[in-house]
């Protein structure tokens, strides 16, 4: 059987709005920048998971996962085969005493407040980091002294051949940005988390705290892909892009943002070649005046 017929069998086992052929690829990024996927598949459990896995591992077609797309470049000739989209269809969530129980595609804002809403305390540096849980947890998202690692019990994935995983903290192997699964290519599909008792007052006190932060310091009114560079050891990558005089500069429609010279925003209509023009530029002018070599923290995705 020929991968069209293939796919229009696989088709026929999702409803429309879980499966789209031709789906742009900038409606799912934050960044609001891609090309187009082949196709576009939405699960809502482990099951439907592994079918897709399995399903693309005998008909050789590549298969792409994302969350919410949050630190995502997407090329602009778009993705081959299919993309697996691990979000709002999976975000179910229970408590047990001090232990959180979470699908993987459930947002870190949903799940800050949740957790707030139980007296919690732990998760409060994640509340307005953008994406999901899984997403997180992949490349150990943190921020004002707190990581995903500190909080992580154990996790659920599944492996490129389709197998069920636990996963402990120590499994995990999560450092600096950086986990086990960046290496595998293993799905995240649920997570345990290991919290304390707090008091929701202070809790909200301190989630708002962060939240006023990022307002002020971080351009949330254009689409953007977060920090754009890794910290390099002994600086920080928005200084170093700053005092390179860089804040403002512009290729085609991408822009580093005069807010957080860390950030590179999308004007309006920018292209992931726009946007990589400028990182490569950004890389270069640091690299000249300082000797420090930025590695990107975007996970760049797609046809070249």
């Amino acid at each position: 059987m020929n991968k069209a017929r293939c796919l229009t069998k696989l088709e026929e086992q999702f409803p429309a709005e879980r499966f789209r052929r031709n789906e742009p690829m900038s409606q799912h990024t934050s960044f609001q920048i891609g090309g187009k996927a082949d196709v576009l598949i939405m699960p809502i459990s482990k099951q439907e998971i592994i079918h897709i896995i399995r399903f693309c591992n005998e008909n050789k077609i590549p298969l792409t996962v994302i969350g919410k797309g949050s630190n995502l470049l997407v090329m602009d000739a778009g993705i081959e085969g299919i993309v697996m989209k691990i979000g709002s269809c999976m975000k179910a969530i229970h408590f047990s005493d001090e232990y959180v129980y979470a699908e993987a595609g459930i947002s870190l804002n949903c799940l800050a407040k949740k957790i707030q809403e139980m007296s919690l305390v732990g998760f409060e540096f994640a509340s307005g980091i953008p994406g999901t849980l899984g997403g997180a947890l992949t490349m150990n998202a943190g921020a004002y002294g707190g990581e995903m690692k500190n909080i992580l019990s154990e996790c659920t994935t599944v492996s490129l051949d389709g197998k069920i995983n636990t996963l402990d903290h120590q499994d995990m192997k999560m450092g600096y940005r950086s986990s086990r699964i960046q290496a595998t290519g293993e799905i995240i599909v649920e997570a345990v988390l290991k919290l304390q008792k707090g008091d929701r007052e202070e809790i909200k006190n301190i989630t708002n705290d962060y939240w006023q932060r990022r307002l002020t310091k971080q351009p949330y009114d254009l689409p953007s892909a977060g920090s754009v560079f890794k910290r390099p050891e002994g600086f920080f990558a928005g200084k170093l892009i700053e005092d390179c005089g860089l804040k403002g500069c512009t290729v085609g429609k991408a822009k580093v943002s005069e807010l957080h010279a860390g950030f590179i925003v999308n004007m309006g209509g920018a292209t992931a070649s726009d946007v990589l023009s400028l990182m490569e530029m950004i890389k270069n002018k640091v690299r000249e005046k300082y000797e420090v070599e930025l590695e990107s923290e975007l996970r760049i995705i797609g046809r070249s």
